[in-house]
């Protein structure tokens, strides 16, 4: 019997492990760079996303329950901190929701991986949205 997503690596695997990632992150920055209402959230991003695209790959290995390759690499995760100095509010996150459901949309998961996934991405994309609001609302 298959485990539920998000216990021990089910997600990981129905995601297809970290190949499987990694084309879910190449698929959602090129929808960052063709969706017109992401052109805010893209320009945050450096023009070369290399290490974007690395980051967000190892950063889901690990969320999904895989090998924990973000922090052996780069360090403690601390997202909303990490994100806080961006001005996020809800069109950002929202914006940053769609190219990821784009994304989703377009891999070979099954259809309630890719609900869940997308319920589950919507926690960190608000947390960053409230750290940014927080700093911002701490600078007025």
């Amino acid at each position: 019997m298959n485990k539920p997503y998000g216990v021990d690596d089910a997600s990981f695997q129905a995601a297809g492990g970290k190949d499987g990632i990694t084309r879910l992150v190449d698929r959602f920055y090129e929808v960052m760079d063709e969706l017109p209402q992401a052109q805010t959230i893209r320009a945050m991003h450096p023009v070369d996303l290399t290490v974007a695209r690395d980051k967000l790959t190892l950063f889901l290995c690990g969320w999904l329950g895989g090998e924990k390759l973000f922090s052996k690499k780069y360090g403690p995760i601390m997202i909303p901190r990490a994100h806080a100095h961006l001005e996020i509010a809800e069109a950002e996150r929202d914006a940053w929701l769609a190219c990821m459901k784009i994304a989703v949309d377009e891999q070979d998961y099954a259809l309630d991986f890719k609900a869940y996934l997308m319920e589950q991405l919507f926690v960190p994309a608000e947390r960053c949205r409230m750290a940014s609001q927080q700093r911002k609302g701490a600078m007025s």
